[in-house]
């Protein structure tokens, strides 16, 4: 090996008409602070970029998990219109008491415009040792009797993924998400800094130009939504602050009654103190909530929950929801449960504890209506696409750079099969827990667990496809078979339930009917990425045409990067 070969090289050769003019070796030029960015930039958005797509993917449909979830219960019939809160949380209250007697604790969730019943969940007394476990039901707000329908954690299930992931323990699913939002925060700023043409970019698209095509759809779509990218970013890790730092909390919380005053700092879920047994019955929940309703307005509920019912010690919280507040920091009215007397009205937190509650409502998004849930999904969904575009972006740009195209290296195909199996994959195994959904034996044992199970099974399956497949294939064939199975979803749940889409529509049922259209919107969007990859054919790249007029390709590239440089 040579000297110079051996050794950092600090110039580069240039061709004659380039630089000095005479193809004479030239000093490069150090890397400035924007390509030291760009690499940042480039590894921390691929290093954990398909758990960032998955990340972003399941947080998007989880801003529509509780509609999600009604879908995926057909039993459950769509309510035209609801009685007062008050009477519905009294119904369920008396109904309770003969659903989960003896219990410590039951807690109520009231329907709104987005939950069609009430739900309700109940410590179940620990027997021959065991630990404390819960019940849950869903209940009629008509008759407060129990509604029966189908196992399955709906939306729910994306909504845990998205921060914790599936089969593995919970906190380590955390860190993980952890550590991927930090590498996303990271690669947002570094993006930025990088770019420095990128507002002006925003307006420039340049169609059917390769490597220049996706980097203009990257950078709109990072612009478009950066402040959103940025506030969802740190305040998802503000989330889990705790678990992420629990250091100050561990020096500064030495007592039981240091933790119960942290705990009612952020959140409303009433430990049962130990009963005293004296039999006494619950007072009016009815009365309680309307109280509530008196102070705070309409609707206002959002909980109700009773520690130790039936007995002397009895509560009751009433919880005020989230609507129309920033802050997630709770707000409930404290009464005794055998009097009806109130007893506290937490209505304020301390700094910190707010802080943290602003930063948590403005991640959830629970404080707006309908239109700001459609703009968080809607910006949330154009931050999926620009993570996607990111990853599919990094293989355009290092194809061209390839010696054989045809016959890339083992990192570059690896990076290219996981690309079509998170970007394609993805979305045909979250549709496939939907046609699981139908299509399971209504009395399979863990049935919601099943379907858990058929979405990573479809992954996988999608994982091996693309491993197996011509990569070009694989993308027209993962892209087409998800299109097909949500345009197929109307047809399916027409099949199998009595609450087709046409019907669901003439009933004014637009939660159940909005799930199916949003659906064959999505189909659309996949249909056409599919036949956008079909029609596409490569340029011939610059070493394969080299290769064909039997020249050398190096001389020029080395005159346009040092051209580049010299700019």
């Amino acid at each position: 090996m040579s000297a110079p070969d051996a050794t950092p090289r600090v110039e580069r050769d240039v061709a004659p008409d380039a630089a000095d003019g005479v193809g004479q070796r030239v000093p490069a030029r150090p890397r400035g602070i924007r390509q030291t960015m760009s690499d940042l930039h480039i590894w921390t958005g691929l290093l954990l970029g398909w758990f960032l797509f998955a990340m972003f993917l399941t947080g998007t449909v989880s801003y529509f998990k509780e509609e999600l979830s009604q879908w995926m219960r057909p039993e459950i019939a769509h309510q035209a219109d609801r009685p007062e809160p008050a009477v519905v949380a009294g119904r369920i209250a008396r109904t309770l008491e003969t659903v989960a007697p003896g219990t410590t604790q039951w807690s109520l969730r009231l329907p709104d415009e987005r939950h069609q019943v009430a739900n309700a969940f109940w410590r179940v007394p620990p027997k021959d040792g065991a630990k404390r476990a819960f019940k849950d039901a869903n209940f009629d707000p008509q008759t407060g009797l129990k509604v029966a329908a189908r196992e399955t954690l709906g939306g729910e299930f994306f909504y845990r993924f998205h921060f914790q992931f599936h089969y593995m323990p919970v906190p380590w699913g955390r860190w993980l998400a952890g550590l991927a939002a930090m590498f996303m925060l990271v690669a947002i700023v570094s993006g930025v800094i990088t770019h420095k043409k990128i507002f002006s970019d925003f307006f420039t698209f340049r169609w059917g130009k390769g490597q220049r095509s996706w980097l203009d759809a990257h950078n709109a779509l990072s612009v478009f939504g950066l402040p959103f990218h940025l506030m969802i970013t740190y305040t998802g890790l503000v989330t889990l602050m705790t678990l992420y730092m629990p250091w100050p909390e561990m020096a500064g919380i030495n007592s039981p009654a240091m933790k119960r005053q942290l705990t009612s700092e952020m959140n409303a879920f009433l430990q049962p103190a130990k009963p005293s047994g004296e039999a006494a019955p619950l007072a009016s929940i009815e009365a309680m909530v309307r109280e509530a309703e008196r102070r705070w307005g309409p609707g206002s509920v959002a909980r109700v929950t009773a520690v130790n019912p039936g007995d002397a010690v009895a509560r009751v919280a009433i919880t005020r929801g989230e609507g129309g507040r920033l802050s997630m920091s709770p707000q409930y009215l404290l009464f005794d449960g055998v009097s009806g007397r109130l007893v506290e009205e937490k209505l304020d937190v301390g700094a910190a504890a707010e802080t943290r509650g602003v930063m948590v409502g403005l991640h959830l998004g629970r404080f707006g209506d309908g239109a700001t849930r459609w703009l968080y999904f809607l910006v949330s969904l154009a931050g999926t696409a620009m993570v996607g575009s990111g990853l599919v972006m990094w293989t355009v740009k290092r194809r061209q750079k390839l010696a054989d195209p045809q016959r890339p290296h083992l990192g570059f195909r690896i990076v290219e099969r996981l690309n079509i199996a998170a970007i394609a994959g993805l979305p045909l195994a979250m549709t496939a827990m939907l046609w699981a959904n139908r299509l399971l034996p209504l009395d399979l044992v863990r049935r919601g667990e099943w379907e858990v199970h058929v979405v990573f099974i479809v992954w996988a399956l999608a994982l091996a496809h693309a491993v197996l497949r011509p990569p070009r294939r694989a993308w027209i064939e993962l892209l087409g078979l998800g299109a097909a199975a949500l345009a197929l979803l109307p047809v399916l749940n027409a099949l199998t339930t009595d609450r087709a889409l046409w019907r669901s529509l003439a009933q004014g049922d637009g939660i159940f009917a909005g799930v199916e259209l949003v659906g064959l919107a999505f189909a659309a969007l996949l249909a056409g990425l599919a036949m956008r990859v079909a029609r596409h054919r490569p340029k011939g790249t610059q070493a394969g045409r080299a290769r064909t007029t039997g020249t050398s390709s190096r001389p020029a590239s080395d005159a346009a990067a040092a051209v580049e440089g010299a700019r």
